[in-house]
């Protein structure tokens, strides 16, 4: 009756062998996460578009198209890091034990989830009911 009661129960952390699963996932996204960065990053350094020889009046226009494509690629930058951050902490939780525990709940976050969202800190009813108090 005992071993029947703890097969029934629900699990609350995962196996080392779908954490390394996680941390693999995690590992190509940061990567690819960085890559994106650096392109962005080079977006807003640099100018390829040359205004220098023509008219006034275009002047004055591409110089403020190419300032709100700058402010845009700075806030997609600035989105992007925080991004590497989250994963990075992520990988924090895998190496201290607590990776795909919900902060709200303490229960298990559903692997789906981890697997498209592998920052996650929440499951989702913990986020949408964190949502509905804001």
């Amino acid at each position: 009756m005992e071993k029947k009661a703890k097969n029934t129960q629900e699990k609350n952390c995962y196996s080392p062998e779908e954490l390394q699963e996680f941390k693999e996932l995690i590992l190509a996204k940061i990567a690819k996460a960085e890559k994106d960065l650096e392109m962005l990053q080079q977006a807003v350094a640099g100018s390829e578009n040359d205004v220098s020889d023509t008219a006034p009046t275009f002047k004055t226009l591409e110089e403020g198209s190419n300032t709100l494509l700058k402010e845009e690629n700075s806030k997609l930058a600035a989105r992007q890091q925080k991004f590497i951050r989250d994963l990075r902490a992520a990988l924090i939780r895998i190496e201290n034990g607590t990776y795909g525990i919900c902060q709200a709940t303490g229960k298990l976050i559903p692997k789906e989830r981890l697997m498209i969202v592998p920052h996650a800190t929440m499951t989702v009813e913990a986020k949408n009911e964190s949502k509905k108090r804001r």
